[in-house]
């Protein structure tokens, strides 16, 4: 008998149902419950990892603590669940392809016919597996991305297929999540779209065991049981999740429907009742704010707000934590095309986050967005590059350089910010796989009295990085001098991670990517620090955060 009970979540009728919400969410509950769980992603493109695809149409890439760029679902997995995941908990059928085809090319196959059944099948149980290798969990969590139906994705559900005849029925149960549309023509809703969703999964061999209907309302009783009845599951294994103000709602939603039950239930699990007294404080607190703030973010992927989800998210948490709704606009940098236009978009903002990205497009926007806030002691926050391009501003009108970065301003005589080599630091191989960027979790240390150090209470942090760039070290001594100050640099010293300025109400820049740490119960310190900073510009005396313990020795851990 299997030790680590899997529970496959599919989806059907449309994408972005919430597969990722709900996975997480479950992973909540049975957390809460004191039982182990991992979640993972399985997603159909041929993509051997997002790196390469574009935030505008996938969404931001998420980074994991041992350097892994995922799938934006990881970052939902982690918030939710406030476990750090591995690499390995994000899977695409590009990579298994890949790694098929590497070993047909070894002969590991003995000169054998290479097939989608058994070898492209066994693969995909083998990277499902890993999990289960890595981390020992109690119950993992699978979501296959895309939709029943989509080609790419059969050989995924052929594989967790495969999985419940090998395993045992007993350790294996589906969730299928499906769109129920309701007609304003009519004035109703329609099961048919599900019911042909889970016709076509059972023509491939797998009944669900749980229905999860999303809608955009409430569904009457007779519908649960018209469901319920076409696709042959017990009425209160359907389950709803309408529309919600904030996605913290959903595993309370799910709970008052006894969702984790039914998994308890059917895996005979060993276990406590759910503890979520936690979790409703923080959606009481989400659901009643006291203060208000206007956020502008300025960045050059605002054609989708999932491009920057972590981000947003970060900047939600800080807001429950000091009860105050924190109203985000994404804004297109490449309109701020001068001063003028700068403080014509940004004049009735509060505080302003330049946020990661990579390219040219929209550089010089986002420099006067920078020296916007720097001149009108607008609370500032800039992150990867945000931080590189408000040392360029700093140069430039402060410093008076003719200064830009290597990546866009190639024939600037001052490259303040430039491609790191790797023998500038002390372990080359901290500059990752993909080219001479910096990916992963890395050790920081903080200068005392900082702005950093008084966000974090320690002295030693790590942070997730994804970057190519850095500060010029040969430009370090002439930025002190001039009023900028390094208060984060790199165990060796060598690279600098974290600057800011004195003469402002909050001003400060990071090379890493902070929002990927972030919790609704546990906000990211500097996020927190910021959307604090912001309300303390507008007038709202904050008491000074105090880091929660298990903050503390995240933070100050020597190793990942």
């Amino acid at each position: 008998m299997a030790s680590t009970k899997y529970v496959f979540i599919t989806g059907g009728v449309v994408s972005s149902l919430g597969k990722g919400i709900t996975a997480a969410s479950l992973g909540r509950l049975l957390i809460n419950r004191g039982i182990r769980v991992a979640n993972q992603k399985f997603d159909p493109y041929i993509n051997v990892d997002p790196s390469n695809m574009s935030p505008t149409q996938h969404g931001e890439v998420f980074v994991t603590e041992d350097g892994m760029e995922t799938d934006l679902d990881l970052g939902h997995y982690e918030r939710f669940t406030d476990c750090n995941l591995p690499g390995c908990c994000s899977t695409t059928m590009g990579s298994i392809y890949d790694q098929v085809i590497r070993n047909e090319r070894e002969g590991k196959y003995r000169g054998g016919t290479v097939q989608v059944i058994p070898h492209i099948t066994n693969e995909v149980k083998s990277a499902i597996r890993t999990v289960e290798d890595r981390l020992y969990p109690d119950v993992i969590i699978v979501e296959v991305g895309g939709t029943v139906g989509d080609i790419e994705s059969l050989p995924i559900l052929e594989g967790i297929r495969q999985l419940k005849r090998e395993l045992g029925s007993e350790n294996v149960m589906y969730i299928h999540v499906t769109l129920v549309p309701y007609l304003a023509a009519s004035l109703e809703a329609k099961t048919k779209p599900t019911q042909h969703s889970v016709k076509e999964l059972r023509s491939i061999g797998i009944q669900p065991n749980v229905i999860v209907c999303r809608s955009d309302r409430h569904l009457s009783k007779d519908i649960e049981a018209k469901i319920a009845l076409y696709c042959d599951i017990d009425v209160e294994a359907v389950i709803q999740t309408p529309d919600v103000e904030n996605l913290d709602e959903i595993p309370l939603l799910l709970r008052s429907q006894g969702l984790d039950d039914i998994v308890v239930d059917y895996f005979r699990l060993d276990c406590d009742r759910p503890r979520m007294e936690e979790w409703e404080a923080l959606v009481r607190r989400a659901q009643n704010p006291k203060h208000k703030v206007k956020i502008a973010v300025v960045g050059k992927y605002t054609e989708l707000p999932d491009a920057y989800l972590s981000v947003l998210e970060a900047l939600r948490h800080a807001g429950i934590y000091y009860e105050t709704e924190v109203a985000v606009s994404l804004l297109f940098a490449g309109n701020i095309t001068s001063i003028e236009k700068a403080n014509e978009i940004l004049g009735g903002y509060d505080g302003i986050l330049v946020p990661s990205g990579f390219g040219t497009r929209a550089i010089e926007g986002k420099i006067l967005a920078i020296r916007y806030a720097r001149e009108n002691k607008i609370p500032f926050f800039g992150i990867g590059l945000g931080m590189q391009l408000a040392l360029v501003e700093f140069a430039r009108d402060v410093l008076g350089m003719d200064a830009g970065s290597e990546e866009a301003h190639p024939d600037c005589r001052d490259k303040v910010v430039y491609y790191a080599r790797k023998d500038e630091a002390s372990d080359p191989s901290s500059f990752g796989r993909n080219g001479a960027m910096r990916i992963g979790s890395f050790i920081c240390r903080l200068q005392s009295g900082s702005l950093a150090e008084a966000a974090y209470g320690v002295r030693e942090i790590r942070e997730r990085h994804r970057h190519r760039l850095e500060m010029n070290n040969d430009y370090r001594q002439a930025f002190i001098d001039g009023g900028m100050v390094i208060t984060g640099l790199s165990e060796d010293e060598k690279l600098v991670e974290i600057t800011e300025l004195r003469d402002h109400p909050w001003f400060m820049g990071c090379s890493f990517q902070p929002e990927f740490k972030s919790r609704p119960n546990r906000p990211h310190p500097l996020f927190r620090g910021f959307v604090g900073a912001v309300l303390r510009a507008k007038g709202n005396d904050r008491n000074p955060y105090t880091p929660h313990p298990d903050e503390v020795r995240e933070h100050s851990e020597q190793k990942a």
